[in-house]
């Protein structure tokens, strides 16, 4: 049975509406499977950036740490709730622990592929998949090697910065357009073709176009539909097993659009679950 950990943290968000992520995170909650559901409580404080050059870096350890321990001794696959993408840096490294031949596809309008050098933001949520792959801040990146960019995936991003496009060419990372997304099949072959033996799944909300969701805390033009995402999502499933999957980026301004919102984030999380 699949399990969901909701994780409503803010604090790797760069965005203004960032607190809104923990309304977003606890609107999902309630839709959620009770009974198969944890919601952990992060700390509220902004944390300290402790000489390095990611904002708020200590509030995003605690929160990594309780992750971590909450994913033990869970051996089927766990879906992850944010917050924003940061979320996902503790359930990949739980993935890979289990699997360690595996992909990641990262379904994100934003690479989230820089590293406290390059980014022009400091905030964590784009930088973790660069961290996923080991380069980065010690203090929250995987162990090199952990995670190849060979069997990373990066699909429907459309803005990226310079350091962060330069970066995806040079260490081999696959990168497909909104364009190739929405042909199913193109995903889905990508990643066979890179011999893993499972794959995680990380989608942002932003991925998709901004007509389809209106809680959307870094909007970017001319993305994917529902119906196309939740295609590309399963056809990449019925070629490899599942291994753990995450969910982040919801930000709804009222209580009346996540309303509304969520017929749409449930179809994700129902492909993804």
């Amino acid at each position: 049975m699949m399990r969901y950990l909701v994780v409503p943290q803010w604090q790797g968000s760069p965005s203004s509406r960032a607190m809104q992520l923990i309304d977003g995170a606890q609107a999902i909650a309630g839709d959620l499977p009770r009974a198969a559901t944890t919601v952990l409580e992060v700390p509220m404080e902004a944390g300290e950036s402790l000489g390095t050059g990611i904002h708020r870096l200590s509030a995003l350890q605690r929160v990594r740490d309780q992750v971590t321990e909450a994913l033990v001794g869970h051996d089927e696959p766990v879906l992850t709730v944010g917050g924003d993408c940061g979320i996902a840096l503790a359930p990949v490294a739980h993935a890979v622990a289990r699997v360690p031949s595996l992909a990641v596809v990262w379904l994100d309008a934003h690479p989230d592929f820089n590293t406290p050098d390059s980014s022009p933001s400091g905030a964590f949520a784009g930088m973790v998949l660069r961290a996923v792959i080991g380069d980065g801040e010690p203090g929250l990146a995987l162990p090199g090697g952990a995670v190849t960019p060979d069997r990373v995936f990066v699909a429907g991003a459309r803005s990226y910065d310079d350091a962060e496009l330069d970066a995806v060419g040079e260490l081999g990372v696959t990168a497909l357009t909104v364009d190739a997304l929405r042909d199913p099949g193109a995903l889905a072959a990508a990643v066979r073709a890179s011999g893993a033996d499972g794959v995680y799944i990380h989608v942002d909300i932003d991925v998709l176009d901004p007509a389809e969701i209106a809680g959307n805390a870094h909007p970017e033009p001319f993305g994917v539909t529902v119906a196309e995402l939740t295609a590309a999502i399963a056809a990449v499933r019925a070629e490899l097993p599942l291994v753990g999957s995450s969910l982040a980026g919801y930000s709804p301004a009222s209580v009346a659009s996540a309303t509304d919102d969520l017929g749409a984030i449930l179809r994700v999380i129902g492909a993804l679950a």
